[in-house]
This record gives structure tokens, sequence and C-alpha cells, in this order.
């Protein structure tokens, strides 16, 4: 890309970025929802969704987290529990083998800074390491490599580590950040993800289309227009994708083949997929989440799915 033609791009991701305030219409909340899950005490099945920030296995996938406006709830065998720790306002979270990176802001009464930068937990959140940025900046959409734990943000706004709107990547948890160019790619990203054991393949979304890159984010292909609400590398080099087009929507895709297949889903009219998930040690097992709070999960890779939230509720 061109000197000239880049710094007007910047400038367009730098304008959008600021108005952007991750609200894409009423079914596109797409990558940024929040969850507030209310318990009646632990293991309890009584739970209530409004938005959810990401969704995730435990790296012995016996359980499915959800970060949540008050704190990481957790869903294992039938019954609801509460994460480790303060009930902190998770942003930007992901799984990865030994705990998860996140952003986001303290609970009510902490007496930690506000927002959180990157940080990481590998104990449920009993426990946070703050890895950069801490009382600086809120990581809205980001994602890490399952395996080689490479973090990639999307920045919305300058700061003192990274210097203007735009991609960015560590492979040492914040010690050093790269830039990606991200040449063909002139929207913001809605979308994030990056392959679980190869880093330098990740994925895009936008209203408008899917993007790949093996590059670590300088290169971009536009692999199909469609309008992308959610994103997930799952094993063997499949991508899940969760879509819109008149209702909720997802495909599995060989990212080296870049075929699309649609996966049978429930009935999401007037309803989007915001997160997706791939249970890492039984692969046959799928969970996602939509933007009217419900949740799905199914063990034989989408054939059949069973409801344990409609709309906010448990059932």
């Amino acid at each position: 890309m061109k000197k000239q033609e880049y710094r007007k791009q910047t400038q367009i991701w730098t304008r959008r970025a600021k108005g952007f305030k991750w609200t894409w219409t009423a079914l596109l909340l797409a990558a940024i929802i929040t969850v507030v899950i209310s318990l009646q005490g632990p293991g309890s099945n009584t739970v209530m969704l409004t938005h959810i920030h990401g969704l995730g296995y435990s790296g012995d996938g016996q359980r499915i987290l959800i970060p949540s406006h008050y704190g990481l709830k957790i869903y294992a065998q039938g019954e609801w529990t509460h994460g480790q720790g303060e009930e902190h306002d998770y942003m930007g979270f992901t799984a990865v083998d030994n705990g998860f990176y996140s952003s986001g802001h303290p609970a009510l009464g902490s007496n930690k800074k506000n927002p959180f930068g990157l940080l990481k937990s590998t104990d449920d959140g009993l426990s946070l390491d703050f890895l950069d940025l801490y009382g600086e900046i809120d990581f809205h959409l980001m994602s890490a490599s399952y395996e080689t734990h490479t973090i990639y943000v999307f920045n919305p706004e300058p700061n003192t580590r990274l210097e203007t709107v735009g991609l960015y990547y560590t492979k040492d948890e914040a010690e050093t950040w790269v830039k990606s160019e991200m040449i063909g790619i002139n929207e913001v990203p809605g979308a994030l993800a990056v392959h679980p054991t190869n880093d330098s393949i990740l994925a895009i979304g936008t209203k408008n289309g899917l993007y790949v890159s093996e590059d670590a984010g300088n290169q971009f292909v536009k692999i199909a227009d469609m309008q992308v609400t959610s994103l997930a590398f799952g094993a063997e080099n499949e991508l899940f994708v969760g879509s819109f087009n008149e209702k909720g929507e997802m495909y599995r895709m060989d990212i080296f083949l870049k075929q699309l297949t649609e996966v049978n889903l429930p009935d999401l009219t007037e309803d989007a997929i915001t997160y997706i998930s791939q249970n890492p040690m039984t692969r046959n097992e799928l969970v996602f989440s939509t933007v009217k709070m419900n949740v799905y999960v199914s063990t034989d890779r989408g054939s059949n799915w069973k409801q344990i939230v409609s709309q906010g509720e448990s059932v």
C-alpha cells in the first residue's frame, strides 16, 4: 500500500473507531456483547443472561466459560457456578490451553485500575496478571492462539504503547508489539480469530466480508461477501463463521481450501450468533451464543443442538 493511501486509510479507521461504540445494529451487536449472569449460589441451575462478552472452554474441555459484566460464569454438567475472584467486567475474552487473556473493567468496589488493558489468568480469575496498558485502554476486540499464546488486538485509539489505530500482535505477552499492515481491509473489524497452532494465520470479519491472512495480518484475502458476526478457529484447520442473512447462520471452512459449508442450526430468525467455541478435547462439541441471549451446545458437530439458555433464562 502506498504511504499516502495508508495514511488515508488510517485516518478512516481512526474516525470510525472513535464513533464505533461496538454496536452493529440491533441484530448485529455481534462481536461485542455483554453478559450479565445472575446466579442463586454455587451450583445453581438458575441463570439470567443479558449480554455476552465472550465464550470458551477450559483447557480440560470440561467447562464452558462465559465472561460477564459481573464476573466469569461457568457451565459444567448442567450446573452453573461462579468463576474465582472478584466479579470483573471482562471484555475481549479469549480462552487458551492454560487459562485466558482478557481486557475490561474492575468490579464495583474493587481497588483495581480502570480499564484493565491486557491481562491474563490461569486460575479462573482468582489472580490476574496485568501485562500491559493497565489503567489506560480497554480492548473489545482481541484473540489469542490457543497453544502459542500469540495475542492480536484491534487498538481503538492511540496510547503510550500503540501509536495508531489498527491491528497489533505480541508473541511475548506484551513485552513487544508489532503492527500488522492490514492490506486488503478498508473497514473496522467486528470479529477476529487466530489459528490455535499457526499464529500467522488469522481471520477477520466485517459487516461486508470474511477475510483471511496467512502472514500475521499484513495481507488479507477476501474469502466471501457476507455479514460476519463471529469467528472461531477449531482443530484441523477449521474456521467457524457466524453470519447474518435475514437470520443467523453458521459455516465451517477449511482455511486452505477456502470452501464454506453451512452448519445445521436451530431457527435463528431475527437473531445472530455472537460467539462460537469448539471443545479442545472433544472436537465434536460446539457451543454458541446469540444476540437474543440464547445459548446452544452440540455434541455431534452441529447435527443436533441442546438449548441451555433461552432469551436469557436457563432451560
